[in-house]
């Protein structure tokens, strides 16, 4: 059975750095497609960014666009979010997921996504 750990989350200052971390186990993790989403209290979950199962193409959201950056290793079973310039509305949980490289569909689609980590908190603050 398939699973994601998320790690790296906490408090940072606004204009600040955080390297989220997402290990992979129990599945063929360079068959899947991986991306990150968020949650904020009162909000809806949001796709943040996806990287193809090679690591060549990834897609981000618009408001993380040139701030965000993902990566992925398939020899150690990890996918990483690099964020940058962190501003408080990037406060959110923060969840990994993979969807098999074989489905389609819309990345941003969290329904997509048949494996989910447990989350991460990342706080901003002003």
């Amino acid at each position: 059975q398939g699973q994601l750990h998320e790690s790296g989350g906490g408090l940072v200052q606004a204009g600040g750095s955080l390297r989220l971390s997402c290990a992979a186990s129990g599945f063929t993790f360079r068959n899947y497609n991986m991306a990150w989403f968020r949650q904020a209290p009162g909000k809806e979950r949001e796709f943040v960014g996806w990287i193809g199962w090679r690591g060549e193409s990834t897609n981000y959201a618009d408001s993380v666009k040139g701030r965000f950056t993902i990566s992925r290793d398939n020899a150690k079973n990890l996918v990483s979010l690099q964020m940058e310039s962190l501003q408080p509305q990037d406060t959110a949980v923060y969840y990994c997921a993979a969807r098999s490289a074989y489905m389609g569909g819309a990345v941003a689609n969290a329904g997509g996504y048949a494996i989910w980590g447990q989350g991460t908190q990342v706080t901003v603050s002003s």
